[in-house]
């Protein structure tokens, strides 16, 4: 506790202009940050921290809520279902989010004008990871065994057309390596998945690092533009000639129609958090790639994001109706 209060002294902000609303200086009561995952993991750490400062600075909590299952997309529902406008209830906001409306007959959401958007803030760091028992030293041993048992061997992701998801199917139709996907409501019932041979790989984002760190299981292959500074000899999809890298960016909104003041208050309250000490520690540690966008820009990203999510889900014919 002496540790982590010593921690957060250093992430001291320099003091923001709250904005005067009909019911005093924003925030005056807690704020509700909805995760569409299970708890645990880098994301949910990341968030946590970021709440733990929140509260030191503005003196109201930031109070997480995990909200996992459907693809991700239940903080999603209840903002446009539930939440109102006023900057108290916010959200991750992540890709599944855009292309959930192309997905089906009867979207329940306009992609972009639905949401509120206030910052992208990182993206994920995707990787193949297996047992230390499965024989397989690289993403080339993987795909040999793939085929040599077509739709037999399973990989687990955090739910059905979800980036990963997309970017796996990609892969074994590329490499002729039929796998059966397992999905699941977080990297973290993955990791506990391949554990218990459940499943033969995770295509999924990093939770699994302190567990590929302790040798209980081996990382293949990471999805990022670079290598991992922690794990340097893993090589990359780029480096493996996959011409591609994918990271999902992702930020935080709101619901349509919020106030401007308070949208640009939570931008520059979280975008501050972000580039604290603590925040930047935790980012390097985990290898978290820098993603920022402010309001505008994020927005403008997402209406360009949103057709290439339709364009996308059509060529590959998919559907959860």
């Amino acid at each position: 506790m002496i540790a982590r209060r010593i921690l957060l002294a250093g992430a001291a902000l320099p003091l923001l202009a709250r904005p005067s609303l009909g019911q005093g200086r924003f925030p005056n009561r807690p704020v509700r940050f909805l995760i569409p995952w299970a708890p645990g993991g880098t994301l949910d750490g990341f968030m946590r921290l970021q709440a733990e400062i929140f509260q030191q600075e503005f003196g109201q909590p930031l109070i997480i809520e995990n909200r996992p299952g459907a693809r991700g997309t239940l903080a999603a529902i209840q903002l446009t279902s539930q939440a109102r406008p006023d900057g108290y209830t916010i959200a991750h906001h992540h890709l599944s989010v855009l292309r959930h409306p192309f997905l089906t007959r009867r979207p329940t959401w306009d992609p972009v004008n639905d949401f509120t958007y206030i910052m992208q803030q990182s993206g994920f760091v995707f990787g193949h990871v297996v047992r230390p028992d499965s024989g397989w030293n690289s993403l080339a041993d993987l795909w040999a065994a793939a085929r040599a048992k077509p739709g037999e061997l399973t990989y687990g992701t955090s739910g059905i057309a979800t980036s990963n998801h997309l970017a796996q199917e990609e892969l074994c139709e590329r490499e002729n390596a039929p796998m059966l996907h397992i999905p699941f409501r977080g990297t973290s019932e993955n990791i506990t998945a391949l554990l218990g041979k459940q499943i033969d790989c995770i295509a999924n984002s990093n939770a699994w690092q302190p567990a590929v760190e302790a040798g209980q299981l081996k990382l293949l292959a990471v999805w990022t533009r670079t290598r991992l500074r922690s794990f340097p000899d893993t090589p990359t999809l780029l480096d493996l000639g996959y011409g591609m890298s994918v990271t999902s960016p992702y930020g935080i909104a709101g619901p349509k129609g919020m106030d401007p003041e308070v949208t640009e208050f939570l931008h520059q309250a979280f975008h501050k958090m972000q580039m604290s000490t603590p925040m930047q520690a935790y980012m390097a540690r985990n290898d978290m790639p820098d993603e920022y966008l402010g309001p505008a820009a994020y927005t403008a990203f997402a209406r360009e994001r949103a057709v290439y999510e339709d364009r996308m889900v059509k060529r590959l014919n998919l559907s959860i109706d």
